[in-house]
C-alpha cells in the first residue's frame, strides 16, 4: 500500500527550494573547482618542471587527501546535525554542533601531523617502495605538514557556515588561495626574479602561505560580517556535553566513512605505487582532472544533504520531502552524462600541459577513459547515498555500504589483479574503480524505498 502511494507522488516542482539547491550547488561547485584547481597547479608546475617531482607530490597528496577525508567527514557530520537546528531556528545550536566538531576535526589532525613529523619515511612508505620519490616526497611533506592545522579550522568553520546556506565566502576563500599559490609557485618553484628556485620545497611554501591566509579571510568574514551566527572564539572553549553524544550518534558513521575511504584511497595508491613510477604519475594526472570536472556532483551532495537536512528540520511533509529526491535524482544522472562527456573530450587537452614519459602520457589517457565512464555511476550514487540519504538522517547505512564495497570487493580484486595475475595497470584500474557503477544499483534501491526520513534526537 505504501508502494503504491509513493509511486503516486509527482516530481516536485518547488521553484524556491530548487533555486537554492542551484545556488548553493553551484556555489559549492565553483568553491570545489577552485580547492582542487590548487592541487592541480601544483600537479601541473611540478610536472613541468620535474616528472620526479611530481611523483613525490602525488604520494604526500595521499596523506593530504586522508587530512582531507577527515576534516570534510568532521564538517559533513557539523552540516547533517546543524542544517536541522537550522531549519528549526536554533542557531545557539549550530555553534555548539561546530564547537563539539572542532576539537573532534582539530584532535585527528593532531594525531596525524605527530604521526608523518615523527615517522616521515614509514608514512611515505606506505605508498610507494622506491626511495628515490620518498627522499624527493619527504621534502615536501616536511613543509606542507604545517598547514594541516590551518587546513582544519578553515574548513570546519566554513562547514558550520554551509549548514546555514552561507557559502559564498568557501568560493572567495577558495579564489584567493588559488591565485596567492600560483603566484607564490612561479616564483618558488622555478626561482623567478629574486626569488631562489626551491622546486618541490618552493611547492609547499607556497601551499602553506596559501593556508595561512585562507584561515584569515574566514575568521574576518565571521569577525565582521556574518549575520547569521554570531560566532565568537569564546563559543570554541565551552564545553557542551550533552552535545558531544548526540554529534558523535549522528557525525561517527560520517566520519568513520571519510576515514575509510581515506585510508582505502591510500590503499589504492600503495597498489599502483608498488608497480611503475609512470603508474603513479598517470594515477595522479586522472585523478587531479577527474576531480576539477566532477566539481557539480559534490556541490549537489553537499547542497542536498543541507536542504534535505534543512527541510527534516522544517517539519515538511514526508510527501514533500519524497518529491524533492525523485527530481534530485534525475538532475544528479544529467550532471553525470556532462560530466563523463566532458572527461572523454578534454583529456587529451590537458595531458599536453604535462612534460611526462609517453608511457605516463598513454596511461594517463588510458586512466581517464575508464573515469569518463564511472563518474557517471559516481554522479548518481555518491549524492543519493551522502546527500538524500545521510541528509535525511539514516547516517549509518553509508558506513556499511563503503565498508562492504571498499573491502570485500575493491581492494581484494585490486590486489589479486596486481600481484596475483599481475594484469595490466588498466584493469587494476577498473577494479579499483568497479564500486562507482556497482554502487548505483544500491542507491536505487535504498533512496526509492524512502525508509531513511528519520528524526535525530
Amino acid at each position: 500500500m505504501e508502494n503504491i502511494k509513493i509511486s503516486k507522488i509527482p516530481f516536485s516542482k518547488d521553484r524556491d527550494f530548487f533555486k537554492r539547491f542551484f545556488t548553493l550547488t553551484f556555489t559549492i561547485a565553483l568553491q570545489n573547482i577552485i580547492v582542487f584547481g590548487v592541487n592541480l597547479a601544483d600537479n601541473i608546475m611540478l610536472g613541468a618542471y620535474s616528472e620526479l617531482s611530481l611523483s613525490g607530490v602525488a604520494a604526500v597528496n595521499q596523506i593530504q587527501f586522508f587530512l582531507q577525508m577527515l576534516v570534510m567527514g568532521t564538517g559533513e557530520g557539523i552540516v547533517v546535525l546543524a542544517s536541522r537546528y537550522w531549519g528549526d531556528g536554533d542557531t545557539e545550536s549550530v555553534k555548539r554542533v561546530s564547537s563539539v566538531g572542532m576539537r573532534i576535526g582539530l584532535g585527528m589532525t593532531a594525531v596525524l601531523f605527530l604521526a608523518v613529523l615523527i615517522f616521515p619515511r614509514q608514512c611515505l612508505g606506505i605508498f610507494t617502495d622506491k626511495s628515490y620519490i620518498i627522499d624527493e616526497a619527504q621534502k615536501y611533506l616536511a613543509v606542507i605538514c604545517f598547514s594541516y592545522f590551518f587546513f582544519c579550522v578553515s574548513n570546519i568553520l566554513l562547514a558550520t557556515l554551509r549548514s546555514v546556506e552561507t557559502a559564498k565566502i568557501g568560493f572567495w576563500v577558495s579564489l584567493s588561495t588559488l591565485c596567492i599559490n600560483v603566484c607564490l609557485n612561479s616564483f618558488l618553484i622555478y626561482g623567478i626574479s629574486f626569488a631562489p628556485e626551491l622546486g618541490i620545497v618552493g611547492a609547499a611554501i607556497a601551499t602553506l602561505i596559501s593556508r595561512i591566509v585562507e584561515l584569515i579571510i574566514v575568521v574576518i568574514y565571521l569577525a565582521k560580517i556574518d549575520k547569521k551566527l554570531h560566532i565568537k572564539l569564546s563559543d570554541y572553549f565551552k564545553t557542551h556535553s550533552d552535545f558531544v553524544k548526540r554529534f558523535l550518534k549522528v557525525s561517527m558513521p560520517v566520519i568513520l566513512v571519510n576515514v575509510s575511504w581515506g585510508i582505502a584511497m591510500g590503499a589504492q595508491v600503495a597498489i599502483l605505487g608498488r608497480m611503475e613510477a609512470s603508474v603513479i604519475s598517470a594515477n595522479s594526472i586522472a585523478n587531479t582532472v577527474f576531480q576539477i570536472l566532477t566539481v557539480a556532483m559534490y556541490g549537489a551532495a553537499s547542497a542536498t544533504s543541507v536542504m534535505i537536512g534543512k527541510s527534516v528540520g522544517e517539519k515538511k511533509s514526508r510527501e514533500t520531502i519524497i518529491g524533492y529526491a525523485k527530481t534530485l535524482q534525475i538532475i544528479y544522472i544529467s550532471f553525470g552524462i556532462i560530466t563523463g562527456i566532458c572527461i572523454f573530450l578534454f583529456k587529451d587537452f590537458v595531458i599536453n600541459f604535462y612534460n611526462i614519459s609517453d608511457t605516463t602520457r598513454e596511461l594517463a589517457i588510458i586512466f581517464m577513459t575508464v573515469l569518463s565512464v564511472t563518474s557517471i555511476g559516481t554522479s548518481y550514487q555518491m549524492p543519493c547515498l551522502t546527500g538524500i540519504v545521510r541528509g535525511g538522517g539514516d547516517t549509518s547505512f553509508v558506513l556499511y555500504n563503503d565498508l562492504i564495497f571498499i573491502w570485500l570487493i575493491v581492494l581484494p580484486s585490486a590486489f589479486l589483479c596486481a600481484f596475483v595475475f599481475q594484469t595490466p595497470p588498466l584493469y587494476v584500474f577498473i577494479c579499483l574503480k568497479s564500486d562507482q557503477i556497482l554502487k548505483c544499483f544500491v542507491a536505487v534501491v535504498k533512496v526509492n524505498r524512502y525508509r531513511w526520513i528519520k528524526s535525530i534526537d
